[in-house]
């Protein structure tokens, strides 16, 4: 599932020497929603509901690009710039997918069960209410859509950075699941973490090229290249 060599380790102190974003104000609504419901500590079930919920935007983008292609079908221009989209969004959502997967695999390596906010009805809430709000944002605005998606994979990329360095312990656990494996090959739990961070990052330079802030991307030895718009 992972490609290219990169220097893990050194990508996660970049992004925790690297400043966050400017939050728009319904992006720092949301992060405060979520600290609300799941505390401010970082923990395995916070980043799965973070997971959870990483997709889902990807999935109203696909959504409205085949409304978009459906009327515009005589448009190669449009059909073309749609299909990007389209194309982008299948592949961030198989990763973020990969995401939950493995956080659920830690999770049970470690004995750790669900808390209150995984068990429905929470989750359905949350999820049905996101998905309304990425669905009327990629009606009203998909430029303004991208750059809410580019603010939230900022904040998931220092969330995990700093959550690797909060478990030292990592450093030291093999990766023995096949499952995660399917992910990547990786020599520790820190790593597969860091790489998910790194995953994020590269969502947040996508959201950007696509919102036509491609200044804001921040670049990095192996990185995936820039789509063509």
């Amino acid at each position: 599932m992972v490609g290219k060599n990169i220097d893990l380790k050194k990508e996660q102190l970049a992004s925790l020497s690297r400043s966050r974003q400017e939050y728009s104000f319904t992006a720092k609504c949301f992060f405060f929603f979520m600290d609300i419901i799941t505390g401010p500590t970082t923990t395995l079930a916070k980043t799965k509901l973070i997971e959870i919920l990483a997709s889902i935007p990807y999935r109203a983008w696909e959504i409205r690009q085949y409304g978009r292609t459906t009327f515009g079908y005589k448009n190669k221009e449009l059909v073309g710039h749609a299909l990007k989209i389209m194309e982008w969004g299948r592949e961030a959502q198989d990763n973020e997918y990969w995401h939950l997967r493995v956080i659920n695999e830690k999770m049970k390596e470690d004995g750790l069960k669900d808390p209150w906010y995984l068990f429905p009805p929470v989750p359905f809430f949350i999820v049905v209410s996101y998905i309304f709000l990425t669905r009327l944002m990629a009606i009203i605005n998909i430029y303004a859509a991208f750059h809410f998606n580019a603010l939230f994979e900022d904040h998931a990329e220092h969330v995990y950075a700093q959550f690797v360095r909060d478990h030292p312990e990592w450093e030291e656990q093999s990766v023995k699941s096949e499952l995660v494996k399917g992910y990547g090959n990786f020599d520790s739990w820190a790593d597969v973490f860091r790489r998910i961070s790194l995953d994020e990052r590269d969502h947040m330079n996508n959201s950007f090229i696509f919102c036509g802030q491609p200044e804001s991307v921040v670049n990095y030895e192996g990185m995936p290249e820039w789509p063509k718009l």
